[in-house]
């Protein structure tokens, strides 16, 4: 039950190639997890999400847009302050603890989410074309619309990984037994996937917020295009939108929670075979059209000009290493009882209300997320975010007899308050991977940008002409 992705011998290798501690200070960190990294992340996280909720969400109008901060960017933004200042560094332990807690916190939220699909079923059979045509947009919207740019702006061969997708964990590791670790393709997807980890649910909401703002769009293609494959980048935009449609919020949620299973289901492997040959056919076509290189550099001023120094070559900068977390039973069973006690906490202090029956729901949605990670271990193809989301809509689908009680008893439970204490937790462990962060050319995080815009634009057009 240990909330650990399974990995082939490959991968492991792998990633202990990628995952290198780097600086002699680091090498001197010790290297135990004690109760007192537990004490620290624990006191400190659930602060930042009290913090949070009690700022609540802050609306500014910026012309026909508006800049929605709510307080899932509140605990990341205060969370990477915390994990990123010097003057009480946050240690790899402390890292490590964070790292265990946020896994199990994100598949708790999903657990929420997929509570509410499932009475929403019936009404959702009639998306279907909606449904497709959004996952059309997040396998081809990236290489249409992002590959150009990247091309033109001189990334060379980085432009494939980094416009084929928007480079979750799957493609990262796919791309580093594909391509390998000092390959163009290879950096591109690192890139992207670093910058997703650390300010993706921050841009999806802001962007979602934005655009949802202008009315043009329907609120439920704008819930589509958020099935990113990204939990928390859909956390994100969930939560703008719900704030901008505060009747549609469960349908909003439901909706994005849907799209996104359907994303992480068929996603990868539509990556794989469609987006990614479709990727290198138009990179060697905008090559051309450009004049670039597989280096980036201009083929018409390559003998006098030098572009070697805006030129992103050399392997990415390894984040740090941190220790592993020893999931003994009883590790686990503290851990599942922090991550509960804390959201049940922030849960009444951000909806101004308790239960009695609150606790039991949040024992089962733990429940849940056990269960979840138990099978994923059984069957390591299928993660235990699709295992949880699937679970919990079959438990609360109109035609199954449990569906009355769970939705009852987490009723009270608000799922966008359950996922603050995780956005705080990945603040928290944004150290790590400052290093790698700082190492990036600028053009890559434009390309990253237009990479997380180009997949939710695409899907939710192509979700608006479905729907109408």
């Amino acid at each position: 039950m240990a909330p650990r992705p399974q990995e082939s011998s490959q991968e492991a290798d792998a990633q202990q190639v990628l995952l290198q501690t780097s600086g002699d200070k680091d090498l001197h960190e010790p290297r135990t997890i004690t109760r007192g990294h537990w004490v620290t992340v624990v006191s400190v996280s659930t602060a930042i999400s009290l913090v949070a909720v009690l700022i609540g969400t802050l609306k500014f109008q910026m012309g026909p847009a508006a800049l929605v901060l709510l307080p899932i960017i509140w605990a990341v933004i205060f969370g990477g302050i915390v994990g990123t200042q010097r003057l009480r560094r946050v240690s790899g332990s402390s890292r490590a603890v964070a790292t265990l807690l946020l896994e199990i916190g994100i598949v708790l939220f999903l657990a929420k989410l997929g509570t509410g699909i499932g009475p929403s079923l019936a009404k959702f059979t009639q998306l279907g074309p909606a449904l497709l045509l959004q996952e059309v947009g997040h396998i081809f919207g990236t290489v249409i619309l992002a590959l150009p740019f990247a091309v033109a702006m001189g990334l060379g061969r980085v432009a494939i990984g980094a416009a084929w997708s928007i480079d979750r964990e799957s493609f990262l590791a796919y791309a580093l037994q594909r391509f390998g670790i000092r390959s163009g393709e290879y950096r591109g997807v690192f890139s992207v996937w670093l910058l997703g980890s650390l300010f993706g649910a921050v841009f999806i909401s802001l962007l979602a917020g934005t655009v949802g703002n202008l009315g043009i769009l329907d609120p439920r293609a704008l819930a589509l295009g958020l099935g990113l494959g990204s939990s928390s980048m859909m956390l994100g935009g969930v939560g703008a939108l719900s704030i901008l449609f505060p009747g549609q919020a469960p349908e909003i949620a439901a909706l994005a929670a849907l799209s996104n299973l359907i994303t992480n289901i068929v996603g990868f492997y539509a990556g794989v075979f469609l987006s990614l040959p479709l990727a290198r056919g138009l990179y060697r076509f905008w090559s051309r059209v450009f004049g670039r290189d597989d280096e980036g550099k201009s083929l018409k001023k390559a003998s006098t000009r030098n572009e070697a120094a805006s030129s992103p070559g050399g392997a990415p900068v390894a984040v740090e290493s941190d220790p592993t977390v020893k999931t003994s039973p009883r590790v686990l069973l503290v851990a599942y009882a922090v991550v509960g006690v804390c959201g049940l906490l922030v849960n009444a202090v951000g909806t101004k209300s308790f239960h009695p029956e609150d606790a039991l729901g949040i024992v089962i949605l733990l429940a849940l997320t056990a269960i979840s990670f138990a099978l994923s271990k059984v069957l390591p193809m299928v993660p235990s975010s699709i295992w949880v989301l699937a679970i919990a809509t079959i438990l609360t689908a109109p035609f199954m007899p449990t569906s009355g009680f769970v939705v009852g008893i987490t009723g009270n439970l608000d799922v966008l308050t359950l996922g603050v204490p995780t956005l705080a937790l990945i603040g928290l462990t944004v150290g790590r991977d400052i290093k790698a962060l700082k190492s990036l050319s600028w053009k890559i995080v434009v390309v990253a940008l237009i990479t997380y815009t180009a997949s939710f634009l695409a899907a939710t057009v192509l979700g608006q002409i479905a729907l109408h």
